[in-house]
């Protein structure tokens, strides 16, 4: 119980400061909207080029946990889009399926990982990470373009995808350290140091925003599929995540166990901005981001407590 507590009180107190931050005006809408903006293009990308440039290739070389990983997802975003097929726009359906299947490794994932598994932990993190955003992310934006065009064209919605990842700094940053890692180049020491002390405040800084952004979610009533996305989330999603890890692909423990937790994680912001960008609603979005981030308090402490 002592580790359980250890991994997860951090990890809620510095959401819960960010919530109290904003519910009592210390912090406003603008204060959380320049703290993301710092964690988004300063903080978490240096963290993820570090880890990235200092990480030997072999070790992110883990089919079974990529497998894993990126098929549980792909069930649970294919599968909810079908089903709303006469109840939403495709667009909707869009989001409204990453809402299901997009968990939060960025903000939450990679300090959870980093404190329950240690320093190990942030390759899975790391590689789960790039799956939900290059991968999941690019699929929804797809559907999305393909929905709100009167007449779609492949080649362009790919490019106008394409784009937009590789503008997107939390993808550019670790594939430029792969870069690096794989060059003969060593990075020199003042540069690790700048990036090691700018990495550091991305995890408190983001966990203090995912507060402020839950305690300035309107609160109107619960919307129509809300408990559907948080059971896919928050169950099933682990579930099938779990199904693959143990049955299906072969990998270590602790890729295995991080692999299940990166699942369990509630739902991230991405949605969320997906909806705010094209202008769809997102109250549906909004109350899944909070509410399973609420209930993630217990499911991934019972999670942590069973590994």
């Amino acid at each position: 119980m002592t580790a359980v507590l250890n991994a997860v009180i951090p990890i809620f107190s510095l959401i819960l400061i960010g919530y109290l931050a904003a519910k009592k005006k210390i912090l406003s809408h603008e204060a959380t909207h320049h703290l993301n903006l710092y964690v988004v293009w300063l903080a978490l990308p240096a963290l993820l080029f570090q880890a990235m440039a200092t990480t030997p290739w072999q070790e992110l070389y883990q089919p079974g946990f990529i497998s894993a990983s990126m098929g549980s997802m792909l069930i649970v975003f294919l599968v909810f889009l079908v089903w709303q097929k006469k109840t939403a726009p495709l667009a909707d359906r869009s989001i409204n399926s990453l809402s299901a299947a997009y968990s939060n490794t960025g903000y939450m994932g990679l300090p959870l990982c980093a404190l329950v598994f240690g320093p190990e932990g942030l390759i899975p993190a790391i590689i789960s990470m790039l799956l939900t955003a290059c991968v999941l992310f690019a699929m929804a934006i797809i559907f999305i373009e393909f929905g709100i065009q009167s007449s779609p064209k492949l080649s362009e919605t790919l490019r106008k995808t394409a784009l937009s990842l590789a503008k997107n700094p939390l993808i550019a940053a670790p594939v430029l350290g792969g870069v690096v890692a794989a060059s003969p180049v060593s990075i020199p020491a003042p540069l690790l140091e700048f990036t090691r002390l700018l990495g550091a405040s991305a995890s408190p800084c983001a966990l203090v925003t995912i507060g402020l952004f839950l305690a300035q979610t309107p609160n109107k009533g619960l919307q129509t599929g809300t408990v559907t996305v948080l059971t896919l989330k928050l169950l099933l999603l682990p579930a099938f995540t779990a199904l693959l890890v143990f049955y299906v692909f072969d990998m270590p423990l602790v890729y295995q166990q991080a692999a299940i937790l990166l699942a369990a994680l509630p739902t991230g912001t991405g949605p969320f901005m997906l909806a705010t960008l094209y202008k769809r609603n997102s109250q549906l979005v909004s109350q899944s981001i909070f509410l399973s981030t609420v209930i993630s308090v217990l499911t991934i402490s019972l999670l942590i407590s069973w590994f």
